[in-house]
């Protein structure tokens, strides 16, 4: 099987291309089997968080591995509560010790709080002062936060992490990210399978004997945009991995950009509508 490639972050660590979502895996032993199939098909990079409640059992997986920690890349994220609550750092000991973790490779703010993300960056720099986490980044920030963090701070983030896939191609963001050295990072990839019936996606897939998910998630590549499709099930997860042996070609890219409709697949927590 192929190696994942890896984009060097501003931090000049690497983050794996592929890594596995964790998110709303939480029934008994789901996130741990699913780390298994990950790293059998060549995952590294497994993305979880807080509010997900599977942090406890991604740091069982990792421990009961054969891969050494070293050569993975995990990602945790603060919740929104410890943003208001001003907790970051007991929240973020707390996320270490579920991890049975001394670091992560990424910490993210999770959602841009109002009057508090600026605060929060803070108390994240803090964190990735001491090593705790190898890197620092954000995730939901549109270009206005991303300047007000960079009119407050001198650390930029290592990585947006965004709701990005055919349907939502928020190409000025990610030109915006990629030009200030942010890597974006893309949730929900695969937009829950909402572009899995359509035409141009199922019609390249034809062409290179892959599926219309497996064309979505080689088009981000191909923007050098790091991908964390959700799954449980080992099929799809390897089947997520088996796009590093093709290439799009510049008009097939293009008639893949022109799909986007702005559509979210992904919802936004309550308490930031």
């Amino acid at each position: 099987m192929q190696a994942i490639p890896a984009l060097t972050l501003n931090t000049n660590d690497k983050m794996p291309l592929l890594g596995l979502g964790v998110y709303k895996s939480v029934a008994p032993g789901e996130v741990e089997s699913a780390i298994f199939y990950a790293m059998e098909a060549g995952y590294r990079l497994i993305d979880t968080a807080s509010v997900y409640k599977n942090e406890d059992g991604v740091g069982r997986a990792v421990k009961a591995a054969s891969i050494p920690r070293e050569d993975l890349f995990i990602t945790t994220k603060v919740w929104n509560t410890a943003q208001r609550l001003g907790s970051v750092e007991s929240a973020f000991s707390r996320s270490l010790e579920r991890l049975q973790m001394d670091y992560v490779d990424l910490y993210l703010i999770h959602w841009p709080v109002p009057g508090c993300y600026l605060d929060t960056w803070k108390d994240l720099e803090k964190i990735y002062a001491d090593g705790r986490a190898r890197a620092i980044g954000v995730s939901n920030f549109d270009i206005p936060q991303l300047e007000a963090l960079f009119e407050s701070s001198g650390i930029v983030p290592a990585v947006n992490q965004i709701e990005y896939h055919p349907l939502w191609n928020q190409s000025e963001l990610r030109a915006y990210c990629q030009e200030r050295g942010i890597a974006v990072q893309a949730y929900a990839p695969l937009a829950r399978g909402a572009y899995f019936s359509r035409d141009v996606l199922i019609q390249i897939g034809q062409k290179y004997g892959k599926t219309p998910a497996q064309v979505g998630l080689r088009w981000m590549i191909q923007k050098n945009i790091s991908v964390i499709p959700k799954s449980s099930q080992p099929e799809h997860i390897r089947s997520n991995a088996d796009i590093f042996d093709f290439e799009l070609t510049d008009l097939e890219c293009q008639a893949i950009d022109a799909l986007d409709e702005k559509f979210r697949s992904a919802s936004i927590p309550e308490d930031m509508r």
